[in-house]
Formats: C-alpha cells, structure tokens, sequence
C-alpha cells in the first residue's frame, strides 16, 4: 500500500473491474441473467431483489431501474426490493427472526417463473440462503450475486455471478457494473419485441 488510501482504493477498484472486464465467463454469466430476466418480464412476472448492507442498497437501486427505467423511455416493468418495507421487515424480525425476513416475503410475493437476485458478499448470509431455498421451493429462478469465497452460494442458485475479488467494497461495484450492464441488456431485448416498449 502507498502513502494515499485514496489512491489505493481507486487501484483496488481498477483491478477488479479489469479482472472483470478480462474474464469470458463472467461476461457469458452476465449475458445468461440478463436472458433469464428479459424472459421472465416478457411473459409478466416479475424481479424480486435481496441483500443485505449495501447491498440491500444496490437491490432498491436496480428495483429502480427496472420499474421506472434505465436508458430508455418504456413502460414499466414489475419489480420489487425486499429490503426496503421497515414494517415487514422489522415485523418478520421480531416473529419469526432475521433469518426469515426475506424468505418470508418471498413465501408471500414470489410466483413460479419470476427471479430472484440474491447478493451476499461472502456468499454464508443465513437471511440471504434462507431466502433461496425457498424461492427454489415455489419455482422462482435463483440468481445469486457473490466473491470469490461465496462459491457455496452455487448449490442454491440456476445462475451464480462471482466478482474477481475478496474485498466486499470492490466485489459490490463488480456487482453494480454487473447490474447496470444487465439492465442495459434487458431493455434492449424487451423493447426490440412489438408491443413491449
């Protein structure tokens, strides 16, 4: 490490996204979720995103995207962040635990054939987990979002994207490239079809 953190970090974050950036397979991954989502929405379902943190951030910032928009003026599309309702969530906390406040609302919200992001730095969050079991359970494609010491999330997931990187800062701007490359994907596939702007 030099003399200037700031410095660091931004070195830290270049060499991620250029690992990112260099590896054929997470791009492929990338392109399969972006597939599995452009198919649920086109046959009305919906996306449902998880995480905790910061990522619970980034999944109310995608839910954004998707239901207002990304680049492109289109109608809108259904999806929701399971971490931004305080009431359940505090609710399903106190009555049934923490570990339950996700899979929960998944029980109540998920239909077969919607998707659910999962994104858990460290790939171990018991809510995180929890919650893909039981989207597994009801039929919902499972998307999990992770570094590299979550390769464990895979066992629970159809399709599992893992940034080049052990540091949770920089595995969550991975995560949000990702994202936002996956939204740009989506409305152009969805909007090329007739009828679907």
């Amino acid at each position: 490490m030099s003399q200037n953190p700031i410095a660091d970090h931004f070195q830290a974050s270049l060499a991620g996204l250029t690992r990112a950036v260099e590896s054929a397979e997470l791009q492929a991954t990338v392109k399969t979720i972006a597939d599995a989502i452009t198919g649920s929405l086109r046959a009305g379902n919906k996306l449902l995103l998880i995480g905790n943190g910061g990522s619970a951030a980034d999944a109310q910032h995608i839910a954004a995207e998707i239901v207002g928009r990304y680049k492109r003026e289109r109608r809108a599309w259904a999806a929701i962040a399971l971490t931004t309702d305080t009431s359940a969530l505090t609710a399903i906390g106190n009555d049934y635990g923490i570990e339950d406040m996700f899979a929960r609302q998944v029980e109540g919200l998920a239909r077969p054939g919607d998707v659910l992001i999962a994104m858990t730095t460290s790939g171990r969050s018991p809510n995180i987990l929890a919650a893909l079991r039981r989207a597994r359970e009801l039929g919902v494609t499972t998307i999990g979002l992770t570094g590299t010491r979550g390769e464990s999330l895979r066992a629970l997931c159809d399709h599992v994207l893992i940034a080049p990187c052990d540091d949770t800062p920089v595995i969550q701007q991975i995560h949000m490239v990702a994202l936002h490359a996956i939204c740009d994907d989506v409305e152009r596939a969805v909007m090329s079809e007739p009828g679907k702007a």
